[in-house]
């Protein structure tokens, strides 16, 4: 994306948030959204998540029992599709991929699959779109949540992929660039549904992960 440089982020006009902290405030704004769209620009390629029983299916490497469980939630995702559209608050989702895939990556693609048939706007653009802006920009674009266009967060991970939390920013010359520059980006990129198709379908189960 050679012509959309990302826009500054600095981690010292930020709140910093405990993960617990993080999640409740993020819970709470959330629910409280009515005709806003919010947005996740996900950059990682792997991610140590716990409590989670398809990933732990997919540490063991138990691949017929990860697809079971994400098939599981269906009618939760679809309910909560629901919801968002009664509420006109879509929350779509920009997921970055590096091919090959990480076996987490076709993990969770799998899981946003169900979740884009069950109503979920989610879409796929290659880390290649975003090269030019991170050599230029010193690194990985950062992993960023925006709601109603009035709070961002960055979510924040050790380099292992364990989440720690985040920082919170209100201040809309910060908050404002960034959701033009998330949905910029996603304009250009591949509904997920379509790239399942071409580059994810026909793979074969990953290594455990």
């Amino acid at each position: 994306m050679h012509d959309l440089r990302a826009p500054a982020l600095p981690a010292t006009r930020g709140e910093a948030l405990d993960a617990d902290a993080y999640a409740e405030d993020l819970r709470t704004r959330r629910a409280a959204i009515r005709n806003g769209d919010s947005w996740r620009l996900e950059r990682l390629q792997h991610f140590e998540e716990t409590g989670d029983p398809a990933r732990e299916a997919l540490r063991r490497g138990d691949w017929r029992e990860v697809l079971r469980l994400i098939e599981a939630e269906r009618t939760t995702a679809r309910r909560a599709a629901d919801d968002d559209s009664r509420n006109g608050s879509p929350f779509r989702r920009l997921r970055v991929v590096e091919e090959p895939l990480s076996p987490y990556v076709q993990w969770q693609l799998h899981w946003l699959h169900m979740r884009a048939e069950a109503g979920h706007q989610t879409r796929v653009l290659s880390a290649e779109e975003f090269s030019f802006t991170e050599a230029s920009g010193g690194g990985p674009l950062p992993e960023i949540v925006i709601l109603d266009g009035r709070v961002l967060y960055e979510v924040l991970h050790t380099p292992a992929g364990v989440h720690t939390g985040s920082r919170r920013y209100e201040d809309p010359a910060i908050v404002k660039p960034w959701e033009v520059y998330v949905r910029r980006a996603y304009a250009r990129a591949e509904d997920l549904r379509t790239y399942f198709t071409h580059s994810v379908a026909h793979l074969p189960p990953p290594p455990a992960a």
